[in-house]
């Protein structure tokens, strides 16, 4: 994932192989949900990447997207991912060969980009403006990359859109302010067509959707992570929070468990 900083748990800086590792379960685990995946194929439509056009990837991450730029450009193009952490870097590399794709992997920060001024056709940039403390130099930074009449696909979560139901109001509400704490820029979907507008580029469409969690099973590790932040900042008690637990078991069982966050997606262009 880019990241302008040590702000972000995602930063390289921050992560030991350990953190790595379940970074990489994460991300696949999001590229195979279906909201995921729909908000991704609109993207890729949007931008329309063609044979021989430079591709740029901004917060590779696994390299799954970069691949889907690099078999649309073809080999008479080129696709690279932009991704400073050298372990989900190294994991990138080790993917688009066993794939056979000709998708390239150099490290860089999305706030300084290792890429000349009006040198690429088209930018992917997911999740990565809500890990960025300065989200406005990169939104500056794709403007300066691209070539006129260049695409980007911006796309990025919201965590203000979260929503976990059933449980006691108040208990809930501390949990999904948790998910605004943990993000360096946790309202980055909301502010993604006002960025771009102010760095230069032109709006071609916008796109959401929401990301709802199978009402069939709780996501304990983000659930329990939510939770022992809110009892540790003392925003709920023990007692709440196990009664909150019981009550996300007792729903997934029935299958009426509800948890969603709501993501969002911007199609730019340069003005030629």
């Amino acid at each position: 994932m880019g990241d302008s900083g040590p702000t972000s748990p995602f930063h390289a800086d921050n992560m030991n192989a350990s953190h790595a590792d379940r970074l990489v379960g994460a991300l696949d685990a999001q590229a195979s949900a279906a909201g995921v995946r729909r908000l991704r194929d609109w993207a890729h439509r949007g931008i329309d990447a063609r044979p021989g056009e430079r591709a740029l990837d901004i917060g590779a991450g696994t390299g799954s997207e970069t691949r889907v730029l690099a078999a649309a450009v073809t080999s008479s193009g080129d696709a690279v991912g932009v991704e400073p952490n050298p372990a989900l870097r190294a994991l990138a590399m080790q993917r688009a060969a066993a794939a056979g794709s000709t998708a390239r992997f150099v490290d860089g920060d999305a706030v300084a980009l290792p890429v000349d001024d009006a040198d690429a056709d088209v930018v992917w940039c997911e999740r990565v403006f809500q890990h960025l403390s300065e989200p406005d130099r990169a939104a500056a930074e794709i403007a300066r990359v691209l070539r006129p009449g260049g695409r980007v696909a911006l796309l990025d979560s919201d965590w203000a859109t979260t929503i976990l139901h059933p449980g006691e109001p108040d208990v809930v509400s501390a949990l999904t302010a948790g998910a605004l704490w943990a993000a360096a820029n946790p309202h980055a979907g909301r502010k993604l067509v006002g960025q771009l507008a102010a760095a230069g580029l032109e709006t071609q469409d916008i796109g959401s959707q929401a990301l709802i969690q199978d009402p069939g099973k709780v996501n304990w590790p983000l659930v329990r992570m939510l939770g022992e932040q809110a009892l540790r900042r003392e925003l709920i008690t023990e007692r709440q929070r196990d009664r909150l637990y019981a009550d996300l078991t007792a729903a997934a069982g029935r299958g009426a468990l509800h948890m969603s966050v709501t993501m969002f997606g911007v199609i730019a262009r340069r003005p030629r």
